[in-house]
This record gives C-alpha cells, sequence and structure tokens, in this order.
C-alpha cells in the first residue's frame, strides 16, 4: 500500500490521480496512524524548506516516518521539496532537515558562466540523466525528460547516492538519489506525463 503523506504540502490529489489511473492501491496519511498499513510512503513538498519541517512537525507524523525509514527501512520516495527535507539542513532556511541522507540543500546562484538571463526558479522541462542503474528508471525515456520547479538543489556528501542529474545554467547537478531504502527527485513526476507515471509506477512495483 502506497502512502501518500499530506503534510499540507505537495500535489496530493496527483499523486493520488496517477496511482487510480495505474490500479495500483494507495492511500492519503494526514495522520500518523494512517500509516499503519503502508508499505511504501511518498513525501511530497512545495515551497520554503522551514516551512515544511514545521508543517511536517505540526502533522505528528515525523516520529513516524523515523521509526518507519530508519527503523524498518521502508521505501520512500521524496519529491522536491520532500527530497531535500532528507538532507541534514539548506541554505534557504534555519531549522535542520530530517538528516536521512548526508547532504546538503544549496541555491543556485548566477557565476561567470552563466546566461545573462539567468533567474530562479529553475522551471520547465528538462532531460534527465541516470548516473546508476536503478529501480527508478527502466521504461523512462530520457530525452522527453521531467518537469522542475525548484531554486535549491541537493548536493550529497557521498556522491554515490546520486542516480540522476540534469544540467541548468550551464552546470550539472544531481536531480535523483538512492540510499538504501530512500529515495528522492528534484523533478515532479506527478506532473511530468508518461515519464512520471512510469517512475511512480516503477517505485510502487520494486
Amino acid at each position: 500500500m502506497i502512502a501518500i503523506v499530506d503534510y499540507g504540502l505537495g500535489n496530493i490529489k496527483a499523486f493520488a490521480n496517477v496511482y487510480q489511473q495505474l490500479n495500483i492501491p494507495f492511500l492519503i496519511a494526514g495522520k500518523a496512524t494512517d500509516l499503519n498499513n503502508a508499505s511504501r510512503l511518498i513525501l511530497p513538498g512545495v515551497g520554503a524548506f522551514d516551512h515544511a519541517i514545521l508543517s511536517l512537525e505540526k502533522s505528528g507524523m515525523r516520529q513516524t516516518l523515523d521509526e518507519l525509514v530508519l527503523g524498518k527501512k521502508m521505501p520512500v520516495l521524496g519529491v522536491c521539496v520532500g527530497m531535500q527535507l532528507f538532507a541534514k539542513s539548506s541554505e534557504e532556511g534555519l531549522l535542520p532537515g530530517l538528516g536521512w541522507i548526508d547532504a546538503e540543500v544549496r541555491k543556485f546562484t548566477a557565476t561567470s558562466d552563466s546566461n545573462e538571463n539567468f533567474r530562479l526558479p529553475h522551471m520547465g522541462w528538462n532531460d534527465v540523466t541516470p548516473t546508476a542503474e536503478n529501480l527508478l528508471w527502466p521504461g523512462i525515456n530520457e530525452k522527453t525528460g521531467f518537469y522542475f520547479l525548484h531554486s535549491y538543489y541537493f548536493d550529497c556528501e557521498n556522491k554515490e547516492d546520486a542516480i540522476g542529474e540534469t544540467v541548468f545554467d550551464h552546470r550539472t547537478f544531481t536531480c535523483a538519489v538512492n540510499t538504501d531504502n530512500i529515495f528522492g527527485v528534484q523533478f515532479h513526476p506527478e506532473k511530468s506525463h508518461q515519464n512520471g507515471i512510469q517512475l511512480l509506477k516503477n517505485f510502487a512495483e520494486q
């Protein structure tokens, strides 16, 4: 059973629509007891880092999520800010993250090589290049890519945790990560048409 964690942030209905279309059982978890029947978790997210971590705390689900992910090794997929919460901290805020992956979230800044039209957020469709074999990638069309909307990126301390990358403003950054049972993507599969449907299907059927 896929549990879509609803802590007030993220495109909950869009994820639900995908799994309904795929005829894959899911539930929307708004409190800790809703997670009792879960076998996999999706942690979506939009907006600012500190607001997201505070919203997760307020939902009453954080401790249970720690127990499931770190203790029981339940597979979890973080999306956009949901993935960024896996890090230890973010340049966007002051609060610590979940610390599930040894990483920092950093802001894109203009460099001497930047296009004169450099601006944030990074928004729109981009190619995604897998950098490691992973259960998320079968059936994915690399050239079609995925939809992005963000101003910060995930910087892994252990580069082996990075499983996919893309390019923005002439620089390559990590857009997908995996360590053990923890998976994360910076892009929005729920907004990425067939590629997104395939990726969410891959995660559900691992």
